[in-house]
């Protein structure tokens, strides 16, 4: 299994960066070649009261497909992402995550991810991304 351990070229990340003093500082690894994290919202990450803001869901979700380029040593920008939201996510409930790879052409590589609650498997969010690749 590999882990993320924080590169300087990324430790200020928001979403994984270990040095940002705001980040959600999730940590990701790899198994069966899925990039797997989890994360829980705070009452601050809301966007209706109670509500986990859709941009933040968005930004896990960017992250576990960037962090299965990033764990294999491959430096990769986000090229096009479309999010599709299925369900409300509360604050305070723990998510599992999920990036895998789906096609890699050429300099582009296609990617899907999926954000599940931990507490009853309910999907809340799936994603399909194209990242390009140096």
């Amino acid at each position: 299994m590999t882990e993320s351990r924080g590169r300087l070229d990324a430790s200020s990340c928001f979403v994984c960066g270990p040095t940002n003093p705001i980040g959600l500082n999730l940590k990701f690894r790899l198994q069966d070649d899925i990039c797997l994290s989890e994360f829980t919202p705070d009452p601050n990450h809301c966007g209706y009261d109670g509500i986990t803001h859709g941009g933040i869901i968005f930004c896990v979700l960017d992250d576990v497909m960037a962090n299965w380029l990033f764990l294999k040593g491959i430096r990769g920008y986000t090229a096009k992402c479309d999010v599709r939201f299925k369900h409300p996510l509360p604050t305070e409930c723990r998510i599992l995550l999920e990036g895998r790879c789906v096609k890699v052409r050429s300099k582009l590589v296609l990617m899907e991810g999926k954000a599940a609650r931990a507490d009853n498997g309910l999907v809340v969010a799936e994603s399909n991304a194209s990242f390009m690749i140096e």
